[in-house]
């Protein structure tokens, strides 16, 4: 095996090298079946705001042969399928480690090849992501649950009509700040972090349900009333969704709007033509875990990250 030659850029700015990195990817995707690179870190191919670094492997014969994305200490690798076996990989997270401090490591579905790489470089799972989904009796089961009284479900267009652009997202992201302050990728966020979500060719106002504390049917008021929670739903094809985010704000747990919250966003995607549902939940969040599992949710895959430490 020949070494391979490393080059550290920024793709955004490597425009001569993005065809390749993503046909590369989409090699990945084909043989694998399953994505090599995240939401995010796709968007960070091209978009230069995400910060984002990479690492191109190319070997002897100056081939494209491997594509890691790092933002802060999180990476995510590929490898082209017809060079696999060949060290390549550990070859990219040798160089990953000594540039990155703390490396973590996504491995998209936790397959064979990415299981024995971690074994060889003796990295352990500190984290475990879950895709859970849900289809057929169950689907129609669990979007058919009511609203509680006391609160109505609109979509983010319709609450924006009623209230005002600005009220409704700062009302938003504050639900969402408070629901994940924990989580490393969803909480925390700001405007501008709101926006870039929003600014992706699939985003739809229709498909982002938010559930406001005044009864159903009751006359706006006069002043905005308190966000319970929201429910961001996402279209993959027109057989298949997911609950995206999905969220309570503090002074709302507690109170059974856990499964309505879910259970409205279901019921958009039921009436649009989803046939399956899907949904990514933390392997440590028991409790969302559980309920999700109790609603008829099940097993699809997982993403583990891998670390030295």
């Amino acid at each position: 095996m020949n070494p391979l030659t490393l080059i550290w850029t920024r793709l955004p700015d490597d425009s001569d090298r993005l065809p390749g990195v993503r046909e590369l990817l989409d090699a990945v995707s084909e043989a694998d079946g399953i994505d090599a690179l995240s939401e995010q870190f796709v968007l960070g191919l091209a978009d230069a705001r995400l910060g984002h670094q990479h690492l191109i492997g190319e070997d002897s014969a100056g081939r494209l042969v491997a594509v890691a994305a790092i933002a802060d200490d999180e990476v995510e690798l590929a490898v082209h399928p017809q060079q696999r076996r060949l060290g390549y990989g550990a070859q990219m997270l040798r160089s990953l480690a000594d540039r990155v401090d703390g490396l973590k490591v996504w491995a998209h579905g936790n397959l064979p090849g990415a299981r024995a790489i971690a074994g060889a470089e003796n990295l352990q799972v500190v984290r475990r992501l879950l895709v859970l989904e849900i289809a057929g009796d169950s689907l129609d089961a669990a979007a058919g649950v009511d609203l509680p009284a006391g609160v109505s479900a609109l979509n983010l267009s319709d609450s924006i009509e009623r209230w005002g652009e600005e009220r409704v997202l700062d009302a938003w992201l504050a639900a969402n700040n408070e629901a994940f302050a924990w989580h490393p990728e969803q909480g925390g966020w700001d405007r501008d972090r709101l926006r870039r979500g929003m600014d992706v060719e699939w985003f739809d106002p229709a498909d982002v349900w938010l559930l406001w504390d005044v009864p159903a049917g009751a006359d706006a008021p006069a002043t905005m009333p308190g966000l319970a929670g929201f429910h961001w739903t996402k279209w993959h094809d027109g057989a298949t969704a997911e609950v995206y985010v999905v969220g309570l704000a503090d002074g709302y747990r507690g109170r059974g709007l856990g499964g309505p919250a879910v259970s409205m966003g279901l019921r958009h995607l039921r009436e649009g033509g989803a046939r399956r549902v899907i949904l990514y939940v933390e392997d440590d969040n028991a409790t969302a875990v559980e309920r999700y599992r109790a609603d008829g949710f099940t097993l699809a895959e997982e993403h583990v990250v891998y670390s030295a430490s």
